[in-house]
């Protein structure tokens, strides 16, 4: 019987020159001694989609300290990180070994099917095993693109048993939308697997139905990526993947389930150390908008009397403190503390979000569980640094703040409360205690691509507002508040940032009167808020145009689980809007960024891509060299990606 040594060792010295260690030699317990006929495909397949769950050490490192500070969706303020410049090798270089050995075992599938194939296969397996080579294409696919998606180039060849060359982020593109477009035409839907095959796929058990759909909406989610920059491939290949079927119900989603434990399984927010407080962008997006009122939404809790009391005036905009918060950012809400609730806010704020020092709520997450802290609430605003007594006690309780990112500088030092996690809205426990599942795609995700395909006026199966408004169902659904939707698409009232829900409602927002309180005199004043202005955005353009709201939407439909996705959209569109970093004081990582310039904004104020890890260029100068040609710019965190817009 044939051997795999010979093979496999010429697949695994590949690895080794890109990624610089010999992680590949922990792909599989020694596959290379084992017949042909004892390793199965499944077993590799199963290990890459495993593995990359991530472990509780490179989830901290990539998902939330990277990803999510980048996509803001948590308050980067407790990680810097990304957000604002910065860079850590030791984050990076723990992400790309992992996901090179990941890359690794899928690889390794799709050859071990090879070499099965071209040996004598029983019935079964005549079947089988060329649909399961399908499925670890389409699954290196996703792999691939994410890599490519944090570093901006990496080797196609590396994966294929030859020395690895890095190509172009154009060049990874377009092998993949080839990949994704034959693997799905390849798969035998009639076939079945047998039970113990099933266990091998945590995400469809083999059900290839299902893998052909999650092939197609990962052919449109790469070709949209290719819309600003490659618009014609972009519209060829999304329009001919949307003519098959794709992920359109919540029971096709591709997702996996989290289990309790220290391993890739465990959930990738489940470190307790890490607070996952609302962030500025998040709240600047959800705060007025839809239309439902947080009486009706909170209608339901044991204690919605209470929190009744606690809802402020829709014309509210809270206490301004404006020598304790910071003013040097273009976060339209900067300068308040929000001393109750919202009269109106999106209805899923409050099933994603606890509200501060709620703790009849069944899902309030106490983490860190070895320390009380999450029971204080109440911080002091100082009169200067050597104050003791404090000018006021805040408290939290019942409250809804956010922060925008960046450097607070002074007024910062004298505000104990703008950076503590447990004073503003945080995830909910079920997030945080591995008994969720963790999204790579979902329904709403297919139907807020056809929507922006169609305002782009591609051939698509569905009209704008048609998909639009059943992205946002397939999300409502999700969240088990469908009896809110009908009011929701129907509203015209603009978020923070000034987008609407309504489809046909384009209106750009104008400034409005609003009623404050000055902290240091407890007068009541008018506030004239001022919507931010989208010409001075890096989007351009007015927020309430229909392009806006659909990214908006998916956006804020994909938070906690896509950050990587949100970014993706971020990088490409400039949407939805995301306020600049405060400069109070010089940020290091982000010199471009001044106090005189923090409203006009640019590139680089908002990270672009993650550094390749120095392991790469000491492990393999020439490959990195190469690697950094193909960026087009420096390795730093500011070089746009290829598909960029800006």
């Amino acid at each position: 019987m044939k051997n795999l040594h010979k093979n496999v060792s010429k697949l695994s010295l590949a690895f080794l020159l890109l990624v610089g260690c010999s992680d590949f030699e922990s792909v599989n317990k020694d596959p290379n001694a084992a017949d042909i006929d004892q390793v199965k495909v499944e077993y590799s397949i199963n290990k890459s989609i495993t593995d990359a769950q991530q472990n509780p050490e490179v989830a901290e490192r990539a998902f939330v300290l990277s990803w999510m500070g980048a996509a803001r969706m948590q308050d980067p303020n407790n990680s810097g990180g990304l957000t604002v410049g910065s860079y850590s090798d030791d984050w990076h270089s723990n992400y790309y070994n992992n996901i090179s050995s990941w890359m690794s075992s899928i690889t390794q599938a799709i050859h071990i099917a090879d070499l099965k194939m071209e040996g004598s296969l029983n019935s079964h397996d005549q079947k089988v095993i060329p649909n399961l080579k399908q499925v670890a294409r389409i699954w290196r696919v996703y792999l691939m693109s994410e890599f490519t998606d944090c570093f901006g180039a990496m080797p196609i060849e590396a994966f294929n048993g030859k020395n690895p060359e890095f190509n172009s982020a154009k060049e990874v593109y377009y092998f993949l939308l080839k990949e994704l477009k034959e693997a799905a035409e390849e798969l035998d839907l009639e076939v079945q697997v047998n039970d113990t095959e099933k266990e091998s796929d945590r995400a469809y058990k083999f059900d290839f139905a299902k893998w052909k759909k999650y092939a197609n909406s990962m052919r449109m989610r790469l070709a949209m990526r290719l819309s600003e920059v490659d618009p014609a491939k972009a519209q060829a290949e999304f329009e001919d993947a949307v003519k098959g079927e794709y992920i359109a119900e919540l029971a096709d989603n591709f997702a996996i389930q989290e289990r309790d434990g220290w391993d890739p399984l465990a959930g990738v927010m489940t470190r307790e150390w890490n607070s996952f407080p609302v962030s500025a962008t998040i709240n600047n997006l959800i705060v007025n908008l839809g239309g439902i009122s947080s009486e009706e939404a909170l209608s339901n809790r044991p204690n919605a009397i209470l929190l009744k009391g606690n809802i402020k005036p829709n014309d509210y905009m809270g206490i301004r403190y404006d020598k304790h918060m910071t003013l040097l950012t273009n976060d339209p809400a900067k300068g308040f503390w929000y001393d109750g609730l919202h009269h109106t806010i999106d209805p899923r704020a409050y099933e994603l979000y606890q509200i501060p020092g709620d703790f009849t709520d069944e899902n309030y997450c106490t983490y860190p569980t070895y320390n009380s802290n999450y029971k204080v609430v109440k911080r002091k605003l100082l009169k200067d640094q050597e104050d003791k007594e404090g000018l006021v006690e805040l408290d939290a309780t019942y409250t809804w703040n956010a922060s925008a990112c960046g450097e607070w500088g002074d007024k910062g030092s004298l505000n104990k409360m703008w950076y503590w996690p447990w004073a503003l809205p945080n995830l909910k426990l079920y997030y945080r205690n591995h008994t969720n599942k963790r999204i790579f795609f979902a329904a709403w995700e297919s139907y807020f691509l056809i929507a922006e395909a169609a305002v782009r006026q591609w051939n698509v199966p569905m009209d704008g507002k048609s998909a639009y408004e059943t992205g946002i169902r397939k999300n409502f659904d999700h969240f088990g508040i469908t009896q809110y939707v009908g009011k929701y698409l129907a509203s015209e009232s603009y978020n923070n940032v000034g987008t609407s829900v309504k489809w046909e409602h384009t209106t750009a927002a104008t400034a409005k009167e609003m009623t404050m309180i000055d902290g240091y005199t407890n007068k009541e004043a008018k506030y004239t808020y001022e919507y931010p202005d989208g010409t001075k955005s890096l989007y351009g353009k007015p927020l309430n145009d229909q392009l806006s709201k659909i990214i908006t939407q998916k956006y804020l439909a994909n938070v906690p689980y896509l950050p990587l996705e949100g970014w993706s959209d971020y990088r490409r569109l400039a949407l939805p809007f995301m306020e600049t970093p405060a400069v109070e004081k010089p940020i290091q990582e982000m010199p471009t960024l001044t106090s005189s310039n923090y409203d006009k904004q640019t590139i680089k104020f908002f990270p672009q891509r993650m550094k390749f890890p120095s392991i790469l260029e000491n492990s393999n100068p020439e490959g990195y060299k190469k690697a950094v040609e193909l960026l087009g710019g420096p390795d730093d965190v500011f070089t746009p990606m290829w598909w960029a817009k800006h």
